[in-house]
């Protein structure tokens, strides 16, 4: 069973150094997709910052995605310094944003660095950490005419269900771990259904 350390819910933190205030906003995130829309509202958000720097870490389905993104900042004096708190952090599916209001007075390579890395450290710090188990997501559509023997399988294999739709056919999204996919899939092509993993 392999686990990880994310953080329960968004928490916001903040830095002020020579006018410049630096605020610091820290999600846990599942998806590269998720991120761009946290990043695309807090841009709205905070239209009249000068820079809205991030970096991230998530890891799903075995692929790490990390990156750092300073924003027009000089190279490496904002995603690097907040993805470090990330990592110093111990942290997995987790985004940390900064946006900074500029407050005239230059602060110099070293002080972004240090402005950049105390606010997301800021942010962190505020945040509930939580130790959360790998689980692979899944889609599995089905017919009517199986329902009872597919939600068998689905409830002895303990499946998390995170949604069910009905339509024309059934869609069920869910998560397992990932030693129990390949038994799962074997049980459902029994009755002919296909597992769709994430």
């Amino acid at each position: 069973m392999r686990v990880y350390n994310t953080i329960q819910e968004p928490t916001e933190g903040l830095y002020k150094e020579k006018g410049s205030k630096f605020l610091s906003f820290a999600y846990p995130v599942e998806s590269v997709d998720q991120v761009r829309g946290i990043v695309n509202e807090l841009k709205k958000e905070h239209y009249e910052a000068r820079h809205h720097c991030f970096a991230h870490i998530i890891d799903h389905a075995e692929q790490q995605k990390v990156r750092a993104n300073d924003d027009g900042e000089p190279g490496h004096t904002a995603g690097d310094p907040i993805l470090g708190q990330i990592k110093s952090f111990e942290l997995t599916d987790v985004l940390v944003v900064v946006v900074r209001y500029s407050g005239g007075t230059k602060l110099g390579v070293p002080g972004l660095i240090n402005a950049y890395r105390t606010a997301a450290q800021d942010a962190l710090q505020q945040a509930e950490i939580i130790t959360v188990e790998v689980k692979s997501k899944f889609h599995l559509e089905y017919g009517y005419e199986v329902t009872s023997e597919a939600m068998r399988i689905i409830n002895d294999f303990q499946v998390d269900i995170l949604d069910q739709q009905f339509t024309e056919s059934c869609l069920l999204t869910g998560k397992i771990e990932p030693e129990k996919v390949n038994p799962l899939k074997d049980k459902l092509s029994l009755l002919g259904l296909n597992l769709i993993i994430d």
